[in-house]
């Protein structure tokens, strides 16, 4: 029996859906959190205020659950407490929020890195988690302990609004192209940012025809998106985030590998009108990974 190409792009994106079970999983241990950094830095029993999913989690967009980032909103006294130190206030203040976390997680071997406390687990569902403060714009800004100590700043909620819109503008398209390019970079090894992804996936969708369609269209947006990715200009070191306009910058030169991904899009859509069923999903596989 041939599936229709509908049916195997909705399949696929089942696959790539962060479990149920996964997402229970997630937030019982983000209120755990949430609720540890509360009671030491607020003197408040509660669960919910001050903490942020952030990042490909929060946007929907994720594949993995290997990588859960927060961020925490610290009071600002902190900030002009540890600010004092004569070196490196940025690395103190993780230390501080790290003991604090460990008095929930007593039996798990936390680490400070760089601007976040790591809490790795047994069933590999590891929290990032980013102390910060909130800035008069709304934007926030957190301690970075490398190098001597410096101050980043992050603005995730326009980021995320951005997202949802864009989302609902294209008939849900929009979060599902971001997942399946997050599978082809994995399938294909490519180091590419979680950011950078959802910006090439916005950009792309906002001014495709066929935005508005759904799974039916999803071989021919796949086939354009990749067009529109290898046509890129290669010498660009960075696009600008929807929401935010903040920088995000590439790693790995891409264009090679979308240039592959299309030319092997072209073939598994031809294998389809001739109705060669194994030869083109074995295309879609050698795009978007076995879980095709």
């Amino acid at each position: 029996m041939i599936m229709s190409i509908a049916t195997k792009f909705e399949t696929f994106n089942k696959n790539i859906r962060i479990s149920s079970d996964d997402i229970e999983i997630i937030a019982d241990r983000y209120h755990k959190i949430v609720k540890r950094l509360n009671a030491d830095f607020w003197s408040i029993d509660n669960e919910n205020s001050h903490g942020l999913y952030v990042w490909s989690y929060w946007r929907d967009t994720a594949i993995h659950v290997s990588d859960i980032d927060m961020i925490f909103q610290l009071p600002y006294e902190y900030y002009e407490q540890y600010n004092n130190y004569e070196w490196n206030w940025q690395s103190a203040l993780l230390q501080a929020v790290k003991e604090s976390i460990e008095k929930t997680y007593t039996y798990t071997h936390l680490k400070a890195d760089w601007q976040v406390i790591v809490i790795p687990r047994t069933d590999w569902i590891v929290f990032e988690v980013v102390p910060c403060f909130l800035n008069a714009d709304w934007t926030y800004i957190f301690p970075n302990s490398n190098n001597w100590g410096s101050r980043k700043v992050t603005n995730p909620k326009p980021e995320i609004s951005a997202i949802r819109e864009m989302n609902k503008e294209c008939n849900y398209n929009l979060k599902r192209l971001c997942r399946m390019i997050r599978a082809w970079r994995d399938n294909v090894d490519l180091k590419m940012w979680w950011l950078l992804i959802d910006t090439f996936a916005y950009n792309f969708l906002s001014k495709w025809k066929h935005r508005d369609k759904s799974y039916l269209y999803y071989d021919l947006m796949v086939r354009d998106f990749f067009e529109y990715l290898k046509n890129c200009d290669e010498n660009q070191t960075y696009r600008l985030a929807p929401g935010s306009n903040q920088y995000v910058y590439k790693k790995d030169n891409f264009i090679y590998k979308a240039k592959v991904a299309y030319n092997t899009i072209l073939e598994a859509i031809e294998a389809e009108g001739k109705q060669y069923e194994y030869t083109a999903n074995q295309k879609w596989r050698n795009v978007f990974w076995s879980k095709f």
